[in-house]
């Protein structure tokens, strides 16, 4: 018999998204599967959407919380879990029908693995309107150090996430996932990577994900170095060169601001107004 696979769906929000994500889940070729729809506290119409797919298939079942954040969600909908396999599936993302079906035999097949992930397409509107693509290597927590080459997506032994406590719940600003594999790998466990398009990450404008890169990259990788830094004191050598490599890459973006075009032009037009403020301060002080 085969194995049963626990999908698990937080939404917050996302209730426009979910039917898709959701019917992407029906559509799977291999059927042993229940999927958790964790609505965390959602100010829409979640509830009403998730409660029409429980009455479609039993196989649907329905969680809701008070909003926590996307690791609680997570980890209340493995605690109602009932598969040794466990899949998160954001609410606006969609797998490829074959997903579970290539992905279960392989953590199946090798004791060693506790993760296994695809190449991904990013999408924007339609699955069909591809703007990127993934294509993540590696094998264990070495390539996970400085790029998290898995995506949240990924298939993994429930074991692993008993082993490790689950999601950390204090990480609210994102990168939660990649927390976690690299909880899950220092544990000795390895990745595989299946060199075929099985996900599908929509990418929109405002997301959980580019508000982290744009406005909270460094504080949480801070986190992870420092949650983790018995990996990175023993990568010590790499991690500094990719520390350096980092600043140098911004002080480059910095100094080119500086010498642009843009910049000059902004610099004289405000000029007044410094000089305005100088005089203003200056006879205050008088």
């Amino acid at each position: 018999m085969s194995l049963l696979v626990s999908i698990i769906v937080p939404c917050y929000r996302q209730a426009h998204f979910l039917g898709e994500s959701l019917q992407s889940v029906l559509d799977q070729s291999y059927i042993n599967w229940e999927c958790i729809i964790v609505n965390d506290g959602s100010p829409d119409n979640t509830a009403i959407v998730a409660q029409e797919w429980c009455a479609k298939d039993a196989r649907f079942k329905y969680v809701y919380q008070d909003n926590a954040g996307l690791s609680s969600a997570r980890n209340t909908g493995i605690k109602h879990s009932k598969g040794e396999f466990i899949l998160p599936l954001d609410a606006d993302d969609v797998l490829h029908p074959d997903y579970l079906n290539k992905t279960v035999p392989v953590l199946r097949d090798h004791p060693a693995l506790g993760i296994v992930s695809c190449y991904s397409t990013f999408f924007s509107g339609t699955i069909n309107n591809i703007v990127n693509q993934l294509k993540p290597i590696g094998d264990n927590v070495t390539s996970l150090l400085f790029v998290n080459q898995l995506v949240a997506t990924s298939l993994f032994r429930k074991m692993c996430w008993e082993q490790v406590g689950g999601y950390d719940e204090t990480m609210k600003r994102g990168f939660e996932d990649w927390d976690f594999w690299l909880s899950c790998t220092k544990q000795g466990w390895t990745y595989k990577i299946i060199p075929e398009f099985l996900f599908y990450y929509r990418k929109a404008k405002k997301s959980m994900l580019t508000n982290t890169i744009q406005h909270h990259a460094e504080e949480v990788k801070q986190f992870l170095f420092i949650k983790h830094k018995e990996l990175y004191i023993l990568n010590f050598e790499n991690c500094m060169e990719v520390l350096f490599f980092e600043l140098k890459v911004q002080r480059t973006g910095h100094d080119t601001y500086k010498n642009s075009q843009e910049y000059k032009i902004g610099k004289l037009i405000l000029q007044p107004y410094r000089w305005l403020t100088k005089l203003i301060l200056k006879s205050k002080k008088t």
